[in-house]
């Protein structure tokens, strides 16, 4: 192999990771949310998975749903006659409550979770 196509190789992995990280760190919540639910079903599992799953789809609703889907639904409501109420309500919606509603129903999961473990855990101990 060249040492061009050596280096190229090296600055796509490094550019997939640094444009991905975070995705790489909920797609390993799910991962092991989905082995520990399968290996001791519990609703703790079930939370942090459906949490990850949740911050995993925000990531990627964010980076690359925003758009299409504003475009898409403003083009399916507002056809002959321009309706800026309906378009100003439309992108309040889409563009910032949408997304913030996603990631923070994603960590409330989590953190549902986690305290449905530690009480479990304290009347467990008791």
């Amino acid at each position: 192999m060249s040492p061009d196509l050596k280096q190229n190789f090296a600055v796509t992995a490094y550019l997939l990771f640094s444009h991905n990280y975070i995705a790489f760190v909920y797609l390993s919540g799910v991962i092991i949310s989905i082995i520990l639910s399968l290996i001791k079903p519990s609703r703790f599992t079930v939370f942090m998975l459906i949490g990850f799953i949740t911050l995993l789809f925000s990531f990627e609703y964010d980076k690359h749903l925003i758009d299409p889907f504003r475009q898409q639904t403003l083009n399916s409501l507002i056809t002959a006659t321009p309706h800026y109420r309906l378009q100003k309500i439309i992108d309040i919606m889409i563009v910032e409550i949408f997304p913030i509603l996603f990631y923070i129903t994603g960590w409330m999961l989590i953190f549902i979770g986690i305290i449905y473990a530690a009480i479990k855990l304290e009347k467990k101990q008791k």
